[in-house]
């Protein structure tokens, strides 16, 4: 047993985030994400989450891992126009989420569109297939140092 590892973080997700090197992105993907077929299509580990929110495993995983100092470590799957009325909370959790871990704070959070989303989950190191039930409840973070 390990001291400090938050409980959601299973072996295989702890042995990730430490092979992950400076620049390596991680993508949290909710339960309605292709999280298989995109880190088949790159070579990327698939990791399974289930029955964990994307929220509750990102505040574990930015407890462990260090965001990256480009302008962008942290992109959240924007939602079509088509779909601008619906109501994206998770959003603003994933934005708290971030300012409890680095300096920077909701800055350093950006938006990426749902199909530019994909295509960068296929060139992660990992994806991770969470329980998350909320609409566009993915995203992608990159790790720094220190």
């Amino acid at each position: 047993m390990l001291k400090g590892i938050p409980k959601c973080i299973s072996p295989q997700l702890l042995k990730t985030l430490a092979e992950m090197g400076h620049g390596d992105t991680i993508v949290l993907g909710d339960a309605f994400f292709p999280a298989a077929s995109c880190a088949r299509a790159g070579g990327g580990e698939l990791i399974r989450a289930d029955g964990v929110s994307s929220t509750e495993l990102a505040d574990a995983i930015l407890t462990l891992m260090p965001l990256d100092s480009v302008q962008y470590p942290v992109l959240i799957m924007d939602k079509p126009e088509s779909m601008s009325d619906l109501e994206t909370p998770v959003w603003d959790a994933y934005k708290r989420i971030v300012a409890k871990h680095d300096p920077r704070g909701e800055s350093c959070v950006g938006m990426i569109e749902r199909f530019a989303f994909y295509e960068a989950a296929k060139q992660a190191f990992a994806v991770v297939s969470t329980g998350e039930e909320a609409y566009f409840g993915c995203l992608i973070l990159q790790k720094g140092t220190k």
